[in-house]
């Protein structure tokens, strides 16, 4: 299944899945909660579906449902970043046990790995009016905040660190969700991240911003 997943929540796609599940995900909106997608925003390579978060009780309701409506109960999804932060799922299921699938998986991920990114061009090219518009950048404030979020710390965190208000920290977030077209605030982090408008690790220490501590750590080491 090929899943496209626009930012103010349009979705397009085709595959194999039976048109009533499909319509049927739609009127429900599972959108909203499916593990799947919002679990594939944080991740850049193949994603076994059973290691996502399946724990809340919508999400085992969902998966119940789309079982009953012959989705396998194994599968894996491929997450593609496309051209200005498009984002756009591949995923296959079936119903097999894991050593079964395990191998299949091994075996197959990287022809599937080339059929998801072909299947992406394609539907670029096929739906041009609905690819997303080039980002706008952000701000040092919605660089600062995004990465910090990208890094792993709650906003209360984040709001310390920054020197303000959880208000106005919740400000900056928003402004950058919009200048990125983002469904949220774990997509706009993946967009960030792809867009390449903010950096985590050594690079981000690396990064001209201004990061808690280092000023004072400058002076002390120029003083020493």
């Amino acid at each position: 299944m090929y899943h496209w997943v626009s930012a103010d929540g349009e979705q397009y796609g085709f595959g194999t899945y039976d048109p009533k599940w499909v319509q049927h995900y739609v009127d429900t909106d599972y959108l909203r909660i499916d593990p799947v997608v919002s679990g594939s925003f944080q991740r850049f390579h193949l994603v076994d579906l059973k290691r996502l978060d399946w724990s809340s009780r919508a999400a085992r309701a969902f998966r119940k449902d789309a079982i009953d409506h012959g989705i396998g109960n194994q599968g894996f999804t491929i997450p593609i970043r496309g051209p200005n932060g498009q984002f756009a799922l591949f995923t296959v299921s079936h119903t097999t046990d894991d050593d079964a699938w395990s191998v299949f998986t091994q075996a197959e991920q990287r022809n599937l790995l080339l059929i998801a990114h072909y299947l992406n061009e394609k539907a670029l090219k096929l739906e041009k009016g609905r690819a997303p518009e080039p980002v706008r950048a952000l701000s040092l404030r919605e660089t600062d905040a995004l990465t910090f979020l990208a890094m792993g710390y709650n906003r209360s965190q984040v709001a310390e660190m920054l020197s303000i208000s959880e208000h106005t920290l919740r400000a900056y977030i928003e402004s950058a969700r919009f200048k990125l077209g983002a469904l949220n605030t774990t997509h706009a982090v993946a967009r960030a991240l792809s867009e390449e408008l903010i950096v985590i690790g050594g690079a981000a220490r690396a990064a001209a911003s201004n990061w808690p501590g280092r000023k004072e750590q400058s002076a002390a080491a120029v003083n020493f």
